[in-house]
């Protein structure tokens, strides 16, 4: 089985980085019009949608991404909230609230704090809850992930986890506890700017990072969920990599849904300036180049972005998003409980968010599958 890390080490010396450099509307065209008819589904013809010859034919591209997006979810739009167990972090990545040279408040939940949390999500109307934390595996350990996730689960029909990379018998653990899904984001896919940001400590493995969904398939998980921190690295390469990735997944893990994570960085640490900011027409042209080659994988929109903005997203692509989020622990029971990850730019609380999307034309999703149906027991 050819690997993530051969098949993005080709890509580097390939075609396609000139292909994704492209200035010409016109191979753009050809592409787009084999995407009406749902054929466009290689990384080529990605490279192309991203290319800078796309520029001019955006709006063409974006109703093409809206009418799949209805095809293939109808007007749908699946909540979820992030609950963080810890901000505890061994890590010193400089983007991040929780990098350890930070001088924020530390806080690691216990269960029971664990499970007033969810308990208070679930009083929202949430019943799909991601269990988050900081790179600290003394502080939570598999062990406690997984009498997490069991104490989760009483509460939220499903439960996913973003946590460090692991290895797969630690995800069969997980996913054996109620666990159904896994995000993890590669942060950036170009391996200098990578090492750059992650000199040292354990998120410094580049490829341990980039296989660990593909560990994570192999236990079997219902959902897989890649992604980019955009705003590390130029725009285009990240989205191309992330989109053959996903599709890699894709095809790989066929009886797994994939969803697609499309944070931007916005707000960060003292310090820290964002090396390659992604304006928000760029940020369009992300979305509806993914959706047109990947017909069929979730694109998720978190809290980082504005009310206002998230609303026309939803429209061109996006089928799940976050709500009433909170990004530190225990931040649900106690408002500035402990140092958060990211600032959270959209405060609506999840009813609000519902009675926009109803007002829109969409249809909230609380919960959107059954694990008995699901291949639960596979």
């Amino acid at each position: 089985m050819i690997s993530e890390i051969a098949i993005l080490e080709e890509l580097d010396r390939g075609e396609l980085l000139t292909l994704l450099e492209n200035q010409d509307p016109e191979p753009v065209r050809r592409v787009l019009s084999r995407a009406l008819s749902g054929a466009a589904r290689t990384a080529r013809e990605l490279a192309l949608l991203l290319s800078p010859g796309a520029d001019e034919l955006l709006e063409e591209m974006a109703q093409r991404a809206h009418c799949i997006t209805v095809e293939r979810f109808g007007r749908t739009m699946q909540l979820y909230a992030p609950l963080y167990v810890s901000n505890r972090c061994i890590g010193n990545c400089p983007y991040c609230g929780f990098g350890r040279q930070h001088r924020i408040s530390r806080r690691a939940l216990t269960l029971d704090e664990v499970e007033k949390e969810a308990s208070l999500l679930r009083e929202m109307g949430m019943q799909s809850v991601l269990l988050v934390a900081g790179d600290d595996p003394n502080r939570v350990s598999v062990d406690f992930l997984v009498d997490a996730i069991r104490a989760v689960h009483r509460i939220v029909p499903s439960v996913s986890v973003e946590v460090a990379p692991l290895a797969t018998e630690a995800y069969r653990a997980l996913e054996a506890a109620g666990a159904d899904g896994v995000t993890l984001y590669q942060e950036t896919y170009d391996r200098e700017q990578y090492a750059a940001l992650h000199k040292n400590g354990p998120k410094a493995g580049f490829d341990n990072r980039l296989t660990a969904l593909s560990r994570a398939g192999e236990a079997n998980f219902c959902k897989l969920n890649p992604g980019v921190l955009f705003g590390l690295s130029e725009w285009r390469l990240d989205a191309l990599k992330l989109g053959i990735h996903a599709r890699l997944l894709e095809i790989r893990y066929w009886r797994s849904h994939i969803s697609i994570g499309l944070p931007r960085l916005r707000q960060v640490p003292d310090g820290f300036e964002i090396p390659h900011p992604l304006c928000d027409r760029d940020f369009v042209h992300v979305i509806v180049a993914l959706r047109l080659l990947l017909n069929d994988a979730g694109l998720v929109l978190s809290t980082r972005e504005s009310p206002t903005f998230r609303s026309h997203l939803m429209r061109l692509g996006i089928t799940q998003m976050s709500a009433g989020s909170s990004t530190q622990p225990g931040g649900y029971a106690e408002k500035s409980a402990a140092g958060e990850q990211f600032h959270v730019a959209d405060h609506r609380p999840p009813n609000e968010v519902a009675a926009a999307l109803l007002d829109a034309g969409f249809e909230p999703v609380w919960k959107n599958w059954e694990r008995a149906f699901t291949g639960g027991d596979r």
